[in-house]
């Protein structure tokens, strides 16, 4: 393996940018647990204007955004309707059981997206035989859907038809704004019709640490008594909250160039023999991929890119995910999909 390594394994790999650390460094702090601390305040207020909402939480993580959420709106027994590939099923190791003590009921759909009308034979009838119906969970931009974006009326539809039965709705947005720059629409054009949202910093947006969640002040009072709860208050965490603030104020628009990256490898691995992909379904900084049994495993296919310098990883038998982020650029992105067609034309199994 060469001396560069492109990294695709996530847009979580980012390294903070020297202006980032720079302004971490010069982070005026205090003690957020005692209430005092100024920089994470500032960035709880950025964020809670930018999605529109009556306030915000800063919180460590995706996974207790989406808990905190969860929890703050749900109590013990209820049931949360959700894609059946939701991230927080999938990779937030069971929490809305173990923790929120919920169980799901899942709607399936193209991509990770489903319709109004999906809602209504999942909602149970109040009975006490069942689980009460309670939240209805949509991520966007929807990981496990390929990076895919729910169409803003979509969303819209969704959330009246759940709050005309009397639910509420949490959106995971951790990419949220890599489907608002997509489109060329602000973040209230989504987040006015849903209750929650959450919003992650150190993924695309190229923060070292942290996400939000925003909401009405009296679900974000909850939130917050159950960040404490979950051990998730922090001191003096104006050191990082500084680096999200910096990457809400200059990692936002550029987040176009990892689209653009994505779209040109998709399209130049697309032609590869061995390799199946609709490229025309690369709508943000994602592309997924299957490789032909012949040339062996996901994994083991991952496993041969690993040695010539490329890093991604496999999430099915056959099928690998590469993802764009700030610190790829496009001279990288062209040399990936050169190393994936020399992989190919070298590796295949008999």
């Amino acid at each position: 393996m060469g001396t560069e390594v492109i990294d695709l394994r996530s847009d979580t790999v980012t390294k903070p940018t020297a202006a980032m650390r720079e302004a971490m460094a010069r982070a005026e702090v205090g003690d957020d647990v005692l209430g005092d601390e100024p920089t994470v305040r500032a960035l709880q207020e950025k964020a809670s204007d930018l999605l529109g909402k009556g306030a915000a939480v800063y919180v460590p993580s995706g996974t207790m955004a989406n808990l905190c959420a969860i929890r703050s709106q749900t109590s013990h027994g209820d049931e949360i309707i959700a894609h059946n590939e939701s991230h927080f099923y999938f990779y937030e190791t069971g929490a809305f059981a173990a923790v929120a003590g919920c169980s799901v009921r899942f709607v399936s759909g193209l991509r990770g997206l489903f319709r109004a009308d999906d809602l209504d034979p999942l909602v149970r009838p109040p009975q006490i035989h069942f689980p009460q119906s309670r939240l209805v969970v949509i991520e966007n931009t929807h990981n496990r859907g390929g990076g895919s974006i729910w169409p803003v009326e979509q969303v819209a539809a969704v959330a009246q038809r759940a709050h005309s039965l009397g639910l509420r709705v949490h959106m995971d947005g951790a990419r949220l704004m890599n489907a608002c720059i997509a489109l060329g629409v602000e973040p209230t054009a989504y987040t006015r019709h849903v209750d929650t949202v959450s919003m992650c910093f150190s993924k695309g947006l190229g923060a070292p640490v942290g996400s939000v969640v925003a909401g009405d002040r009296e679900t974000i009072e909850r939130v917050h008594r159950f960040r404490k709860m979950f051990g998730g208050t922090m001191r003096q965490s104006g050191i990082i909250a500084a680096g999200a603030i910096y990457a809400l104020d200059h990692h936002v628009k550029r987040l176009a160039e990892d689209h653009a990256n994505a779209k040109r490898f998709a399209a130049r691995i697309a032609r590869v023999p061995g390799i199946s992909l609709n490229a025309a379904e690369v709508e943000t900084n994602m592309v997924f991929f299957d490789v032909d049994a012949q040339w062996g495993t996901g994994r083991q296919f991952a496993r041969r890119l690993e040695r010539e310098g490329v890093r991604m990883f496999d999430t099915g038998p056959q099928r690998l995910r590469a993802v764009f982020h700030l610190d790829v650029s496009a001279a990288q992105t062209d040399r990936a999909a050169e190393i994936i067609a020399q992989v190919m034309l070298s590796s295949a199994v008999a």
